[in-house]
């Protein structure tokens, strides 16, 4: 696992043990931090790290860089053909998951500090699957 994808879960990690306490103050806008932004923040660093995983899978297998360099969606097209269809389908899946709960709509409450607990899991697996 290369440094970067290492500082992302990382990142979510941060994000996910600080979530139970109270609304704190951001050191970069100033303006407070609440459990669902500090979920949805997690959901993005853990999104980055999944695909950050699977191009440099691909990247290893000789996809031609309008693969890797493309949209997710195409890359995780691709990737059914460099790891067993199981693993592919589980990255596609929990990068869905991830996508929506990155999104922010003013009627949604956003990803909860379990659901985050469990992508965290399985982007790690993902992550571990790709990496052989």
């Amino acid at each position: 696992m290369n440094a970067t994808i290492r500082e992302l879960l990382d990142t979510a990690d941060l994000l996910i043990e600080n979530n139970g306490g109270p609304a704190t103050t951001s050191s970069v806008t100033g303006g407070p931090t609440t459990a669902a932004s500090r979920c949805r923040g997690a959901a993005f660093a853990l999104r980055a790290a999944l695909e950050s995983a699977v191009t440099t899978r691909l990247t290893a297998d000789g996809a031609p860089r309008t693969i890797r360099e493309g949209t997710m969606r195409v890359a995780l097209l691709w990737l059914r053909g460099c790891v067993e269809a199981e693993t592919a389908r589980r990255a596609k899946a929990v990068w869905s998951q991830l996508c929506l709960g990155c999104h922010y709509h003013q009627y949604e409450t956003g990803p909860t500090e379990d659901q985050v607990r469990a992508w965290r899991s399985e982007v790690t697996a993902i992550i571990a699957r790709l990496a052989h």
